[in-house]
């Protein structure tokens, strides 16, 4: 059997440090954490991922076989993978009140008692089997793995009215599906506003990388924070979206988090039973860095609305895969992870000047320009110490770099294992042109953003996914079929109205666009706006930046594309929540009489969904029949 651990972590553990109070420090404890990666299959193979060939993974040592002897960083992952073991997760889903930033959150909803949800972890090939159980008085709710391509596992989507039905109060949902890919994600709630509430986790799957490091930290979640329930904050977004176009701000979100700490300060308008003592508080994120060493930190963005930009002071970073994508390394003194999006990056212990005599540097999370409401808030969210005795606060200072709201630029994000896109079929492209805008029509009583010409309205209890002998579907099922078998989908997404495109409302907004069962290619991604006749001639198609979010500029257009080769019901959508519980989203039908072969049985959803319908009609939920919905379910 082949078996070997592919990273820890050394943790540091001191009592809460808020900033407004004076420094108790306690010598932090170190302890080791071991995690396996297993090929029992593979007699013969032997791990190649040492601190200095970290682009490896798994190497034939026992055969002479010249065509396939090596599972490295240049390995096709859509297409080859080695064979792992099962692993196998529960997860309990419960109502708490929580406050990662020092204020109670009495409407907290949670993952296994803790915010974020516990490190799910796995190895390139395993095969990942995750119970759901749902304990929430009168939530349904649902799991969905970012990022994961599900390939041939639709049914493992986790989105409720698209792949399923919502687990029921009490009732237990079983995902399976293989990690094809390598890199870390997170895993959150697709129940309307759940996953702001705290129902998100991260999720490690072990793999090669583009460049070499010593250490390896756990997957961190930044976030922006709300005291209020989610499901309270929409009703001030619905406000905002008034007839004739004029919208106010997203909701106001009160923190930045780094891993579900964040340091609030209680003002006077606050409720005092709800602002936690700073005796009581969680601890400022904390990392100790020794000198030479190469950190890999693995970035995700789980916020409500924000865009934010990572950076740590007087340290370059070294970017190295985007979502799942390993790409040729690049450096810069901060990273913009917009929502959805994450990104590994490579740190080394080497602190440029001015050095701090301390050693102490402030890791900072900052909301970028134009990408969110948080009106007042501590960027300082983290400390990184080289002197693990130090009691100080860090006094570096932030280096200078743009805080607008953006990508990288394309031409730094390029893929390690490259795709030639064909581009014969580029004049078809108007074919799926979207625009992300308000509807100027009010949907159950308010104005909505869409990207069809309705926006998406699901109805929970009649999954997408068992209607798959429809030749037609609702309008606000925003269902767009892809019956190709072979070549690429091509689809542009607008921020300007069209022509052609009547009963949109323009409106000021960046939307980090996110693509269900695959990766895409962005071919272009543009602040300008779209020009039907001429924006085609700047599309780049070879090898472009291949992930799967990635962000619609204010007032410019979105151009990707993806390989018709994983049927099933996907759905695209902005990751802003309020946005896509407003529905500012579609399903994309992709290969339609192919779904049921690969994916065989539904007979697990069709369970789930008549626990649903049983508990609708003995509760009387607010999403059954006949009552009224204030979201797009999603």
């Amino acid at each position: 059997m082949l078996s070997f651990s592919p990273s820890w972590e050394r943790y540091g553990l001191q009592k809460p440090l808020p900033l407004s109070e004076i420094n108790v420090h306690v010598n932090p404890v170190t302890e080791m954490r071991h995690f396996k990666c297993e090929y029992p299959t593979l007699v013969g193979w032997e791990n190649c991922n040492t601190n200095s060939s970290r682009s490896c993974w798994l190497r034939d040592t026992a055969s002479s076989q010249p065509l396939f002897n090596q599972y490295d960083i240049n390995t096709d992952y859509e297409k080859f993978w080695p064979p792992g073991v099962k692993r196998e997760f529960w997860l309990n889903v419960t109502g708490q009140t929580i406050s990662p930033d020092g204020y109670l959150k009495p409407l907290g909803k949670v993952l296994n008692n803790t915010y974020p949800g516990p490190l799910l972890e796995a190895c390139w090939g395993d095969d990942i089997t995750v119970h759901v159980t749902n304990y929430l008085q009168d939530n349904g709710s649902t799991i969905h793995w970012h990022g994961i391509r599900q390939l041939h596992t639709n049914a493992a989507d986790g989105v409720n009215g698209v792949t399923q039905c919502p687990i029921a109060p009490q009732e237990t949902f079983t995902y399976n599906f293989k990690a094809t890919q390598y890199g870390h994600t997170w895993y959150h709630s697709h129940y309307s506003l759940q996953y702001p509430d705290g129902v998100a986790g991260p999720l490690l799957i072990h793999g090669p990388s583009s460049a070499d490091w010593d250490e390896a930290l756990d997957p961190i979640l930044i976030s922006d924070w709300s005291h209020r329930s989610a499901f309270q904050d929409f009703q001030i977004e619905l406000g905002s979206n008034v007839t004739g176009g004029a919208r106010g701000k997203d909701p106001a979100m009160q923190s930045v988090l780094l891993h579900g700490t964040g340091n609030y300060t209680c003002t006077s308008t606050d409720n005092p039973d709800l602002c936690v003592p700073a005796k009581d508080r969680k601890p400022i994120f904390t990392k100790i860095f020794q000198k030479g060493k190469r950190y890999l930190i693995r970035l995700i963005n789980s916020s409500t609305e924000s865009g934010l930009i990572f950076s740590i002071d007087n340290h370059l970073l070294e970017i190295v895969t985007t979502d799942f994508v390993p790409i040729y390394p690049f450096k810069n003194e901060s990273i913009q992870v917009n929502i959805g999006q994450r990104y590994s990056v490579i740190v080394e212990a080497d602190p440029s000047a001015p050095v701090q005599a301390d050693g102490n540097y402030w890791i900072r999370t900052i909301v970028a320009k134009n990408g969110g409401n948080v009106p007042t808030y501590s960027n300082q969210t983290g400390i990184i110490r080289y002197d693990p005795s130090s009691t100080a606060f860090p006094t570096s200072t932030m280096a200078s770099f743009n805080l607008n709201i953006s990508d990288p630029p394309l031409e730094s994000l390029v893929p390690v294992v490259p795709w030639a896109v064909d581009n014969h079929a580029v004049n078809n492209v108007l074919v799926d042109t979207f625009e992300a805008l308000i509807d100027e029509s009010p949907t159950h009583y308010y104005l909505r953003w869409d990207l069809t010409s309705t926006p998406l309205w699901l109805n929970f209890s009649n999954p997408t996914i068992l209607n798959l002998d429809n030749t037609t579907f609702d309008p606000y099922y925003a269902v767009v079929p892809e019956n190709y078998s072979q070549g690429y989908v091509y689809l542009v997404i607008t921020n300007t109205n069209l022509p052609g495109f009547p009963g949109k409302v323009p409106a000021e907004a960046n939307h980090p666009i996110h693509l269900h069962g695959h990766d895409f290619v962005i071919l272009a991604q543009s602040a300008t706006p779209y020009n039907v006749t001429t924006s085609i001639n700047t599309f780049n198609f070879s090898n472009p930046p291949r992930r799967d979010v990635a962000l619609l500029p204010i007032g410019g257009y979105l151009a990707i594309a993806f390989k018709p080769d994983n049927p099933g019901v996907w759905l695209l959508h902005c990751h802003i929540a309020w946005h896509a519980s407003s529905g500012l989203a579609l399903q994309i039908l992709e290969r339609q009489s192919d779904i049921i072969p690969t994916i065989g049985s539904l007979v697990p959803t069709e369970e789930t969904c008549a626990t649903w319908d049983t508990w609708i009609a003995e509760e009387h939920g607010d999403f059954g029949p006949g009552n009224d919905q204030d979201d797009s379910g999603i």
